[in-house]
C-alpha cells in the first residue's frame, strides 16, 4: 500500500455510508497507523432510510429515527457537510462548497484524493409543467415527508373552519403524481392517517376527502409484478381512491390540477413522485456516462475506462451479470445499493493491497410495498403475498435493513407503542417558520406571506 492513501467518498446515502462503513472496518489497522484517510462529503450529516418516509409522514415513526447520524456511525472517517460541485479526475481534485464557504462568501475548497467513490444519488425528475415549481410538493427527504404530513392535517383544519365550498373541496382534494413505490406508499399511508384523523373533526367525513393517483403508464408498482399491480389498483379503488392510468399531469397553475384526459381538479395539494434523475454533479466530472446520464461502470464497480474511480447506486449503470439478456443493468434501488456498497468497499481494499477485484453479482429477490396500516403487497422469490402478511413482511424486512441496532430498537419500540395507543394527529407546521411569532412580537414582519405559501400552510 502506498503511503497515506486518501479516499474521497462523495455522498452520504446508502452507497456512501455503507462504503465508508465497510472501508472503516476493513482498514482498521491502516487507519490507526495513519496510512489511510477516508473523507465523506455529504449535503446532510445523516443518511435517510427512505423506505420509512411514508410511515414517518403518517406518524408511525418519529422523524429522527428515520435518519442515521453519520458522525456517530463513521467515527473513523472525516465527515464534511457540503457539496462537491465539480471533479477534475486528471489532477485528482474535487471542488467542495461547505457551510463555512457559503457563510463567508469565500472561495470553494479543493480536496485532493487518490481513490474517488461517486455516490451522490439522484434528484427528483421535475418536468416543465406550469405551476409545478410553485405548488408541487416532493417526497424524497425526511423534511418533505414531515412537511407533507403537517400540510395534509392543515388542509383538514382549513376545510373544517371555512364556509366556502370551493375552498373546502380544494383543501380536501389530494393529488399524487407517480405510481412507483414513493407515490403509492405515501398515498396509502397518508390516506390511512387522514381517514383516522377525520373522526376528530365534527364536519369532515372520510368520504368528503378526494384522493387521486395519476400515473402516466398503464400500471403501478411494476417492481411487484403485473398481477400484484392490478391487485393494488383494485384495493386502492375500494378505498375510494381514484387511480388514473395512462394519464399525465399537464398543469397545476392556479391550484388547479389539469390532466391529459381533460379532467380538472381544484386542489391545494399536488405531490410529485414521478421518478428521479441522476445527480447534476455527474455532468461536472468528465467521466463516461450513459445516455440516461448515469456513470458507465463495470461489474467490478469501477468507472469504465478510468482508474481509481468507483461508483454504485443511483449514479451508476452497473451491468447485471445474473441477467440472461446482454446489456442488462441492475435496478437503481436500495436492495442493490447496499450490496454494491459492500462489494465496492472490498474492491477498494483489494486495489490498495494489490489483490484481484471481486465481481458484483446479486439476483433480484423481489419487492415489498405498504399500502397503509395492515395492508400491503409483496413478491419475494416468485411468491406473491397480499394484505396483512405482505404488510408484516414489509415491516420485518425494512426493520432488518435499517442501519445500526440503535435505530432498529427505537423503530421497533415506536411500532409497539403505536399498536397500544392511538395515532398522533398533531400538525407542527410552524416548525417550518419557527421565528415567525417572535419576529411579529418584536415589531417585525412575517417572514413570508401566508397566501404565497405553496403548501397552503397558515
Amino acid at each position: 500500500m502506498k503511503e497515506r492513501a486518501r479516499i474521497l467518498v462523495v455522498g452520504g446515502g446508502y452507497v456512501g455510508m455503507y462504503t465508508a462503513l465497510r472501508l472503516q472496518r476493513k482498514l482498521k489497522g491502516e487507519l490507526r497507523r495513519g496510512e489511510v484517510d477516508i473523507t465523506v462529503v455529504t449535503p446532510d450529516p445523516y443518511m435517510t432510510y427512505q423506505p420509512f418516509l411514508p410511515e414517518a409522514a403518517a406518524g408511525s415513526i418519529s422523524p429522527r429515527h428515520v435518519v442515521v447520524p453519520l458522525r456517530r456511525v463513521l467515527h473513523r472517517c472525516h465527515v464534511i457537510v457540503g457539496e462537491v460541485t465539480s471533479v477534475d479526475h486528471a489532477s485528482r481534485t474535487a471542488t467542495v462548497t461547505t457551510l463555512a464557504t457559503a457563510e463567508g462568501d469565500g472561495p470553494a475548497e479543493l480536496l485532493r484524493y487518490d481513490e474517488l467513490v461517486l455516490a451522490p444519488g439522484s434528484v427528483s425528475r421535475a418536468l416543465p409543467i406550469p405551476g409545478l415549481a410553485e405548488y408541487g410538493i416532493g417526497f424524497k427527504t425526511v423534511e418533505e415527508a414531515i412537511g407533507l404530513r403537517n400540510h395534509v392535517i392543515e388542509q383538514m383544519d382549513i376545510a373544517s373552519s371555512t364556509r366556502d365550498p370551493a375552498l373546502r373541496d380544494a383543501a380536501l382534494t389530494f393529488v399524487f403524481v407517480g405510481g412507483g413505490y414513493a407515490g403509492v406508499e405515501a398515498l396509502g399511508e397518508l390516506e390511512d392517517m387522514a381517514r383516522y384523523a377525520a373522526r376528530y373533526y365534527h364536519n369532515i367525513r372520510p368520504e368528503d376527502m378526494r384522493w387521486i393517483l395519476v400515473e402516466a403508464t398503464d400500471r403501478i408498482l411494476p417492481e411487484v409484478g403485473a398481477e400484484m399491480g392490478r391487485y393494488t389498483v383494485t384495493q386502492l379503488r375500494r378505498r375510494n381512491i381514484q387511480v388514473l392510468l395512462d394519464t399525465r399531469l399537464e398543469s397545476c397553475a392556479g391550484r388547479v390540477a389539469v390532466l391529459s384526459d381533460g379532467q380538472r381538479f381544484p386542489t391545494r395539494t399536488v405531490v410529485w413522485t414521478a421518478g428521479v434523475r441522476p445527480h447534476p454533479l455527474l455532468a461536472a466530472t468528465g467521466l463516461p456516462r450513459t445516455d440516461r446520464g448515469r456513470l458507465r461502470c463495470t461489474a467490478r464497480l469501477t468507472v469504465d475506462g478510468t482508474e481509481h474511480a468507483w461508483a454504485a447506486g443511483d449514479a451508476a449503470a452497473v451491468p447485471d451479470v445474473t441477467a440472461g439478456a446482454p446489456g442488462a443493468e441492475t435496478a437503481p434501488n436500495a436492495q442493490h445499493a447496499v450490496r454494491q456498497a459492500r462489494t465496492l468497499g472490498d474492491n477498494i481494499v483489494h486495489s490498495l493491497r494489490g489483490e484481484p477485484l471481486e465481481t458484483y453479482a446479486h439476483q433480484y429477490v423481489g419487492s415489498v410495498a405498504s399500502l397503509g396500516l395492515h395492508k400491503g403487497v409483496a413478491q419475494v422469490y416468485g411468491r406473491r403475498l397480499k394484505g396483512y402478511p405482505a404488510w408484516f413482511m414489509h415491516r420485518v424486512y425494512h426493520l432488518s435493513r435499517v442501519p445500526t441496532f440503535n435505530r432498529k430498537a427505537r423503530v421497533l419500540a415506536e411500532w409497539t407503542l403505536a399498536g397500544l395507543f392511538k395515532r398522533e394527529i398533531v400538525s407542527l407546521g410552524s416548525l417550518e417558520h419557527p421565528r415567525a411569532e417572535f419576529e411579529l412580537a418584536a415589531g417585525g414582519k412575517l417572514p413570508h406571506d401566508p397566501s404565497d405559501d405553496p403548501k397552503g400552510s397558515s
